[in-house]
């Protein structure tokens, strides 16, 4: 007796065992993506993150400040430094606005 056939292609149809295997399979994929997403989305991890990402801007920062330019090769920290530039600057003004307000007085 032949082995059954689907009916798209004419293929043996995968047995019991291969199905079973193709389950586990799929269930140990779902379980290490689930694991990714829940520590990629919990709070320690973003502030992790976060802190890691200033700590290299303001080191971007710092090299650009002193001649060495702001990373090419990786647009992603170029952009973390000029904001963190901007972000210092507006420091800066908001500062100096509150002095010379306070002069006044």
């Amino acid at each position: 007796m032949s082995e059954p056939t689907t009916p798209e292609n004419r293929t043996p149809a995968p047995t019991a065992r291969e199905l079973e295997a193709e389950v586990a399979r799929s269930r140990a994929e779902l379980g290490d993506t689930l694991d990714q997403l829940v520590t990629r989305l919990s709070p320690s991890y973003q502030a992790s993150q976060l802190a890691q990402s200033t700590k290299q801007a303001a080191s971007d920062l710092g090299a650009f400040v002193t001649g060495g330019g702001l990373p090419e090769t990786e647009p992603r920290r170029s952009r973390n430094a000029k904001i963190l530039l901007g972000a210092v600057a507006a420091g800066l003004a908001l500062a100096t606005l509150a002095v010379v307000r306070a002069a006044r007085r």
